[in-house]
């Protein structure tokens, strides 16, 4: 049985100040670049037209080979998710940036081997785009969107560089070792799962394992261990409770990678932000039953629309933000 939300789990719309009527906007999107001495991050820019004093949102991608769009060269085809985002913000007048993540997609060569990645060279490299983006003085104000394993980069990096709000997308409130150890413990052989269960709690103490077994080996291969071991100091429930500006909560109610659980665990962090629930979006933010055929089917679909509540609760956040001038 999923958490009580209770009256603080309207949907977001719902509690917003109404906002002036919009004039229709199309969206241009075009290259953009964080250079950094390390390599350059690419990503695209999606700006509303006709061209204004917009506010502008940071899409921050999930774990694994995800690129700007949301896509995973581990799929057999897109779907999209992030790309749509992008064009929905842009249809209500924000402006966005959504780029690949090192390693990955048109950034592949800003890392030279996985080995030297790091979780703070994600966190590092967002926050030097919020800070980017509100040195260019085009924007009305700057938020961070964070999907998935991005909620905890996004996190980090709106506290750093100081970003005008916040948004997390079904992003997990434990820690990620805890998760691993949850999911797989679950799924592996008793002899597995004990071997698991002491990989993990090495990498948790920051060394790395004694053993590995081949069967494991894919997950926790040598070459990645300096990450993950770097990623899980981070409770997102801890570093989402240091967030002093306004944050939105967003869980679909058919996510069966990120249950709504770990939204409660967000919201009970951090009382002040707000919750949208989206009723039958899962994980790739599309509106799908929680039927498992239809949620395979959905991770590489493009022509499957995003959930229709999503946009409309993150545009009315956004565009309720302080906003500066534009220069």
């Amino acid at each position: 049985m999923g958490p009580n939300w209770g009256a603080c789990c309207v949907l977001l719309t719902l509690a917003m100040p109404a906002q002036a009527e919009a004039p229709p906007y199309t969206s241009l999107p075009r290259a953009t670049m964080l250079s950094t001495p390390t390599g350059d991050v690419h990503g695209t820019l999606m700006v509303p037209l006709p061209l204004g004093c917009a506010p502008v949102a940071l899409i921050i991608a999930g774990s694994g080979p995800t690129d700007r769009d949301g896509n995973s060269k581990l799929l057999p085809a897109p779907n999209n998710s992030l790309r749509m985002l992008a064009e929905s913000l842009a249809v209500a007048g924000i402006a966005s940036v959504r780029y690949d993540k090192r390693g990955i997609g048109g950034s592949a060569r800003a890392v030279s081997s996985e080995s030297r990645l790091r979780f703070e060279t994600y966190t590092g490299d967002a926050a030097a785009w919020v800070r980017q983006l509100r040195r260019e003085g085009r924007y009305a104000s700057v938020a961070v969107i964070g999907h998935s394993e991005g909620s905890l980069i996004g996190m980090i990096a709106a506290r750093e560089a100081a970003a005008d709000g916040y948004v997390s997308i079904a992003g997990p409130a434990e820690g990620a070792s805890v998760l691993l150890r949850r999911q797989l413990d679950a799924k592996l052989p008793p002899e597995l799962a004990q071997a698991n269960d002491q990989i993990l709690g090495a990498l948790e103490r920051g060394r790395r394992p004694a053993v590995l077994p081949p069967q494991l080996q894919a997950i926790y291969r040598p070459s990645v261990q300096p990450y993950m071991m770097s990623w899980f100091r981070y409770v997102p429930a801890r570093e989402f409770a240091r967030l002093k500006m306004p944050s939105l909560i967003v869980q679909g109610t058919t996510d069966v990678q990120v249950d709504a659980a770990q939204a409660a665990l967000l919201k009970q962090a951090n009382p002040a932000a707000r919750m949208a629930v989206i009723p039958g979006m899962n994980h790739v933010l599309k509106q799908v039953s929680a039927d498992g055929p239809q949620q395979v089917a959905s991770y590489s679909n493009p022509a499957l629309p995003l959930a229709p509540a999503l946009a409309e609760s993150i545009t009315g956040f956004i565009h309720a933000l302080p906003r500066r001038p534009c220069r």
